[in-house]
């Protein structure tokens, strides 16, 4: 498994992402594992941890992986929580239940999704992405690489409320975010200086092959207007750390963040 430096180009990233790559403490207590062009996150608290987003299928691998470099086991996983349930951040979470016992965590808007993880709401059509923007297609191959076609319903979710500070590892707090989809949540952690941001916000964009902070194309957003509008619950934590559900790290602080978002608008 690969290992980011602060001296890598954005070319070379790009070249990296299909690759399982993981980045330790990218805020203090937060690791992250890249795959396929999708992030998961490690929360770490004393000896316990929490994922949160389980990417693809074959991500399983390399989260164990993962988890083994951070001088843990499986059996420290305490829980999953899912900033949303669309097939690309839902997948290997079945089988983590089915063989860690893990509770998996997420908004009561998310469960007919999770247990339908294609069938989700969407402005554009799909299709005319890969053509408009043929950048997207080394990032829309990685992930079928990698079994975003082949991703299993979930049920069973224990549901999160806006505001709640989830008694997992971490302790996010969970910050209502819609739009990408009816249940999107963010999830601030305050003693880290950051936030998960999920695909409320993300610095690259699997549908376009952009990079910078924006929402995510209608090809697979709900309701851009309402994305742009929860860029504000975003903005209000205040955190200086960015840590999106696809793309690179946001140093430059949540205020800023957003404002390129609002700016790009939608696509």
């Amino acid at each position: 498994m690969s290992r980011s430096t602060s001296h890598m180009t954005q070319e070379a990233r790009r070249g990296i992402r299909s690759r399982p790559r993981l980045t330790r403490n990218v805020a203090p207590g937060v690791h992250r594992l890249e795959h396929a062009y999708v992030n998961c996150y490690l929360l770490e608290e004393q000896d316990a941890l929490t994922i949160v987003d389980t990417a693809h299928p074959r991500t399983w691998r390399p989260i164990v992986q993962a988890i083994t470099a951070l001088g843990r086991r499986p059996e420290d996983v305490r829980a999953i929580v899912l900033t949303h349930a669309h097939f690309d951040h839902l997948g290997f979470a079945g089988r983590a239940r089915a063989e860690w016992g893990v509770p998996i965590f997420a908004h009561a808007e998310e469960d007919e999704l999770a247990a339908h993880p294609y069938s989700y709401a969407h402005e554009n059509p799909r299709l005319i992405y890969p053509i408009r923007h043929p950048k997207a297609i080394p990032a829309l191959v990685g992930m079928m690489r990698a079994g975003a076609l082949s991703v299993r319903g979930v049920t069973g979710l224990v549901p999160m409320l806006p505001g709640e500070v989830l008694d997992v590892p971490g302790h996010p707090r969970v910050v209502f975010t819609p739009g990408h989809t009816f249940g999107h949540c963010a999830l601030s952690l305050p003693a880290a200086d950051a936030v998960l941001s999920g695909d409320a916000l993300v610095t690259f964009n699997p549908y376009t092959g952009g990079d910078g902070p924006q929402i995510v194309s209608g090809a697979a957003t709900a309701d851009s207007a309402m994305a742009l509008a929860s860029l504000d619950g975003l903005a209000e934590t205040g955190a200086s750390v960015l840590l999106p559900g696809h793309g690179e790290p946001w140093r430059n602080g949540s205020d800023a963040a957003t404002a390129a978002a609002r700016a790009a608008g939608p696509s």
